[in-house]
């Protein structure tokens, strides 16, 4: 699944702190995400959040409960990573890649921005 990160898409480039990403959190324009979720034992430590735009943010979620989570209670799915990729400097990842696996398996990329 991609998200709406793509050509036009904002340019988060010059986002080279977590300082920075906390101001356009302020604005409305990033939130902060866990790459673990609550529901899979996450918690807001530093490692554990990314800054994405809210749409990003939306697509990881409804993957993580709709999808991912049936498979976890199922016995399906016992493995869970989800790796930000960067461009540059920038503290935006350009995309998020989830992977959940063992004994099934389910992949998404979330692509959040276009990167330099």
């Amino acid at each position: 699944m991609q998200g709406t990160g793509g050509k036009g898409s904002p340019d988060y480039a010059a986002v080279t702190s977590r300082e920075a990403a906390q101001r356009l959190v302020e604005q409305g324009l990033l939130v902060p995400m866990l790459l673990l979720p609550e529901i899979f034992g996450g918690d807001a430590h530093p490692a554990n959040v990314v800054f994405v735009p809210p749409f990003a943010a939306g697509i990881k979620q409804q993957a993580d409960e709709d999808i991912i989570r049936p498979l976890v209670q199922a016995g399906k799915v016992t493995r869970y990573n989800a790796q930000p990729e960067y461009s540059g400097d920038s503290f935006v990842p350009v995309t998020i890649r989830v992977h959940a696996s063992d004994p099934e398996e389910f992949s998404e990329t979330i692509r959040v921005w276009r990167g330099v």
